[in-house]
């Protein structure tokens, strides 16, 4: 638990964000549940351990869920019959979901990318293409209730075919068009899969200064990340930079750093924002 209370004490861990409340009366209230980090397998009891999550989100009964990315346990290095058989568990097992389910790409998530999977650039679902025809677009917006949210594709390929945190050039503008059109009076939720800001500085989407820069120019209330399995809060510029924890923890191999399976729930009220960590009750079987 020390370690928990270490983590957050260093990020400025702030649970509210105040806008005019008078632009938004009371029906427009709602509840939605970000959980990044399934890396969904057959092993390890993940199936059982995703189940365990989907039921406390339907509990709870927010009106959406978002996903923060590495959805699947893996794709980037596997051969086609191994990532097939993991989509396809993951859209069966996320029919489960009784709300519906906003999905986010995470570097797992993306087809043989690396050598070992022997998988050819030309195949016709390698690299996002797999995630992009089952799941959804890479990057992607949707309005509920008086909010925009925004989805992003933080990964970028090298010439040796690894990956590392970059929005490209395409995205930017596509991202600046958005913002633009929704105006800066809209409150605005970001997710991502590598984080735009963390006390772990070295593991950030490598443009990410160019992209806060863009996003400090409108109400965007938090950006929502994931990759890194810890729990954060950090308030800089306005914005609020959450890493959402874990639903698998360690790999479901036990808590990360002290830190339990869970996901982040968010409740919004006449314009204010607040979340909470679900530790939602799977534990390790022997």
């Amino acid at each position: 638990m020390r370690k928990i209370i270490t983590i957050l004490f260093f990020c400025v861990f702030v649970f509210s964000s105040q806008v005019d409340a008078a632009k938004f009366p009371k029906n427009k209230s709602f509840s939605f549940v970000f959980m990044t980090d399934i890396h969904l397998q057959p092993e390890k009891n993940a199936t059982e351990g995703f189940l365990k999550a989907i039921e406390k989100v339907n509990e709870l009964k927010p009106d959406f869920v978002i996903t923060g990315g590495d959805l699947i346990m893996d794709a980037l290095g596997q051969a086609y019959s191994r990532s097939d058989s993991l989509y396809k568990l993951y859209e069966e097992m996320s029919a489960h979901f009784k709300m519906p389910v906003y999905n986010t790409i995470g570097n797992h998530d993306i087809f043989g990318l690396y050598e070992k999977s022997g998988v050819d650039s030309t195949h016709q679902e390698y690299g996002k293409k797999m995630f992009e025809n089952r799941l959804a677009e890479r990057f992607s917006s949707f309005e509920h209730k008086g909010w925009h949210f925004i989805s992003l594709d933080g990964i970028g390929y090298t010439n040796d075919r690894q990956y590392y945190g970059y929005i490209d050039s395409l995205q930017v503008r596509w991202l600046e068009k958005e913002l633009a059109a929704i105006g800066k009076e809209k409150p605005v939720v970001i997710s991502t899969h590598i984080p735009l800001l963390s006390i772990r500085g070295s593991s950030l989407i490598t443009n990410a200064p160019k992209i806060r820069k863009i996003l400090e120019d409108y109400n965007v209330k938090s950006v929502l990340q994931g990759h890194l399995h810890i729990l954060e809060d950090i308030f800089y510029n306005n914005i609020h930079y959450i890493t959402g924890g874990a639903v698998c923890a360690n790999w479901w191999k036990g808590a990360k750093s002290g830190m339990e399976e869970g996901f982040i729930h968010v409740t919004v009220n006449k314009g204010d924002f607040k979340w909470e960590y679900i530790d939602y009750g799977w534990e390790v079987v022997e």
